[in-house]
């Protein structure tokens, strides 16, 4: 993805490192529905609006998804736990390439449990 259509926002190699953490979507039993949106542009959705802090209802059309459809997908692999995979995957993908110095480390109550 990094040097494709969502450039601007994914950096090289995210897609590559997120794509097999990412669940397959549900096929409805019953058939019909809309097809299906690509997830790499609903992962490109979801990280410009996490990186932006802008509003799910402020995404912008260039994506051609619906705020709803970034949200549910948003959610349901928030469930799936592939936002802290990723993080994972980046942080060892990082410490292999000798790029991380863990000499200083501040825990953040928000992701470690203080007790």
């Amino acid at each position: 993805m990094g040097r494709g259509t969502w450039s601007w926002i994914v950096p090289d190699g995210l897609w590559e490192i997120a794509k097999p953490l990412i669940p397959p979507s549900k096929v409805r039993p019953q058939g019909g529905g809309t097809q299906d949106t690509a997830d790499e542009t609903l992962f490109a959705a979801i990280i410009y609006v996490l990186v932006s802090g802008c509003a799910w209802r402020a995404l912008p059309p260039c994506f051609g998804i619906s705020k709803s459809t970034a949200h549910r997908r948003f959610l349901i692999w928030s469930r799936a736990g592939v936002w802290g995979r990723l993080h994972e995957a980046v942080l060892h993908r990082l410490d292999d390439a000798g790029l991380i110095d863990v000499t200083r480390v501040v825990l953040d109550t928000a992701h470690v449990r203080a007790k």
